[in-house]
């Protein structure tokens, strides 16, 4: 038991590494213009060291999701009624603003990094999640954008997200935004319905595939594919011309390193099965320790939230699964 749990635990936190370091290496400026550039119709014809200079310092996991938390920094008093209180915390992964066109209009970025697209093994559909997140970045500029009524000042928000299990030929970039329809009579003149657009970017999960023939889906499983970090580096900079600073060559020899230890511990295949397996078990005991010791049911679940990070309904879950 304590071997499963305790492997769990490494696994876990060997994935937190590899997982952080894809955060930092997508929230290189280098990057970040790229993804822009070929995502977004504000920055399509925009140079990418233009890109690069109007893009402001990301925040990497430091935003909260949630309402009251979202814009936390500038607002002097939550409401506990603004609060999500069955959910774990949820951050963005990476956010930032930057500024588009003459006028330098500000935009609010956010970028996800996300293991899958498949509602089979995440449990939801990817667009509802994404429609979620845009909702947030519109509804948090209140009184950090704009005060009052004063809806002209509402920013535009961008949610782009890259998913990495796409098969073979399922590389792709699909964009998702609000459109006009005129049901009766002479169409209106919205020439604001662009404020909010979310984007899919699928990458290819198997190696030694054929080049895709999109050049950020190209340069982007080239940054993340499971490559030795020289060969990576020569091939951003040839054929990509990104220039690989020394905190970029780390993070690729890192993620190198965390993605062979991964596989000599022969978890490449199973890794999330593993963990969840491992995990069970840890709360399938502590459950039955805890009724063995004549703790109540509301508290062994208060405490199953807390000590496993998992929300009130999954506590209640497990509990009436493993206390019968």
């Amino acid at each position: 038991m304590e071997t499963n749990i305790a492997q769990a635990i490494d696994i876990t936190c060997q994935r937190a590494r590899y997982d952080e370091n894809v955060k930092e290496l997508l929230a290189d400026k280098q990057i970040l213009a790229r993804i822009l550039k070929y995502t977004l119709d504000e920055f399509k014809d925009t140079d990418i060291q233009t890109i690069i200079s109007n893009i402001d310092e990301p925040e990497i996991s430091k935003v909260r999701v949630e309402p009251g938390h979202t814009n936390a920094d500038k607002i002097k008093k939550c409401s506990e009624e603004d609060n999500v209180p069955s959910e774990g915390k949820i951050y963005f992964d990476i956010r930032f603003s930057v500024y588009c066109g003459v006028q330098l209009i500000k935009i609010l970025i956010n970028i996800e990094a996300q293991k899958s697209s498949k509602v089979t093994k995440l449990g939801y559909h990817l667009d509802n999640r994404v429609v979620f997140y845009l909702g947030r970045m519109i509804s948090a500029q209140k009184e950090v954008e704009f005060t009052n009524s004063d809806y002209d000042s509402l920013k535009a928000v961008r949610s782009i997200w890259i998913c990495m299990d796409a098969g073979d030929d399922e590389d792709s970039i699909n964009r998702i935004s609000l459109s006009q329809e005129v049901l009766f009579g002479k169409k209106m003149n919205l020439p604001n319905i662009d404020k909010l657009q979310g984007v899919i970017i699928r990458l290819r999960s198997n190696e030694n595939l054929e080049k895709s023939k999109n050049i950020l889906i190209a340069m982007l499983e080239t940054l993340l594919k499971k490559e030795d970090s020289e060969m990576k580096k020569k091939k951003l900079s040839g054929e990509y011309g990104i220039e690989v600073s020394r905190d970029t060559e780390r993070r690729l020899n890192d993620m190198c390193n965390l993605s062979d230890v991964i596989l000599e511990n022969g978890l490449k295949e199973g890794i999330e099965q593993g963990i969840e397996q491992g995990i069970e078990q840890g709360i399938e005991a502590f459950i039955v320790d805890k009724i063995e010791d004549g703790v109540e049911k509301a508290t062994i679940i208060e405490k199953l939230v807390k000590r496993f990070k998992i929300t009130r309904e999954k506590a209640e879950e497990y509990y009436n699964r493993f206390s019968a």
